[in-house]
């Protein structure tokens, strides 16, 4: 059964979705219709730069939306309606900001919807910026992350944002005691420990007024049941209605992301295929550390020039 995950910020890079856009028609509607969601054309940006505009925030995550919506109309396409190990999926899950287009791939969400409140989330976000910092903790054995954490609390906020795979984490919170814990980290056995360029503490308390933000944003928006089951970012439970998911792109604000538990619930349910619906391969990557048995595809990798590409 296959799985279909989406990236969330990180993942962008200048140039994403236009050769797809250029064969596919289905997903060439996607981006026209987020330019015209958006006033202003997040198409261009996306697929011209400059990188430094696009890598801000408040337009990454609509710009990474777009492509991923894109990719998954586009393979939605090439399914033509029949059954096979890429589609339909089992379940549907986003990483981070990639629980919006997971939401919208699933039916919970509106395009138009979607990518207006991805432009409000990177405002609300970019807004807090300031204090706030993450950093990237390598080769740390996950028994000692709560002694990580442990290091830095002295000084400040700080938590696990993100447990991507087994032994690699990123942390977020108050620049203090994030680089007090990026400073004990090998001293705890860590390979590598780098602070990232980043201002904002995502997946922190620190987003606790983003959160509140996002709530009055969310408050109007139609929200439909999910077609297959959509996992939650924290501790991966099943959404299983509209009002869930509406709960998850508030409360995912202030709470990590455990990417390691959301892909084995999907194997141990009987996922063995992870399909990468959006640009770059970076859960892609991280599914084959958590699950070495799992078959997984990226869409980068099956587009040519005349489309998708389904290997047999």
């Amino acid at each position: 059964m296959p799985a279909y995950i989406y990236p969330g910020q990180g993942s962008q890079s200048v140039g994403m979705g236009r050769a797809l856009a250029a064969v596919s028609p289905a997903a060439a509607a996607v981006w026209q219709e987020a330019d015209e969601a958006l006033g202003e054309p997040i198409s261009s940006l996306a697929w011209e730069g400059p990188a430094e505009q696009l890598d801000l925030t408040i337009n990454a995550q609509p710009a990474l939306l777009a492509a991923s919506i894109a990719a998954q109309r586009a393979l939605e396409a090439a399914l033509d309606g029949t059954s096979s190990r890429f589609g339909p999926p089992s379940y549907f899950a986003g990483h981070s900001m990639g629980q919006y287009s997971a939401m919208v791939a699933a039916g919970v969400l509106g395009l138009a919807d979607a990518v207006q409140l991805v432009r409000e989330r990177g405002r609300l976000m970019q807004a807090t910026s300031g204090d706030g910092a993450m950093a990237a903790i390598i080769g740390l054995a996950d028994e000692r992350n709560d002694d990580l954490i442990a290091a830095g609390a002295a000084a400040g906020i700080i938590t696990i944002a993100n447990r991507n795979s087994p032994g690699q984490v990123v942390i977020s919170g108050e620049l203090a005691a994030v680089e007090a814990a990026t400073e004990a980290a090998k001293g705890l056995g860590a390979r590598r420990a780098k602070v990232l360029p980043v201002s904002v503490a995502a997946h922190s308390p620190l987003m606790t007024e983003a959160a509140e933000g996002m709530r009055q944003a969310l408050a109007d928006i139609a929200f439909a049941n999910p077609a297959a089951p959509l996992l939650a970012n924290a501790d991966a439970i099943v959404l299983s209605d509209g009002e869930a998911c509406r709960d998850e792109l508030i409360d995912h604000l202030t709470r990590g992301v455990d990417w390691v538990t959301a892909v084995e619930t999907m194997a141990a349910a009987g996922t063995d295929t992870f399909v990468e619906v959006g640009p770059g391969k970076v859960l892609t990557g991280l599914v084959r550390r958590i699950d070495k048995d799992a078959t997984t595809v990226a869409i980068d990798d099956i587009t040519t020039e005349g489309g998708l590409e389904l290997p047999a």
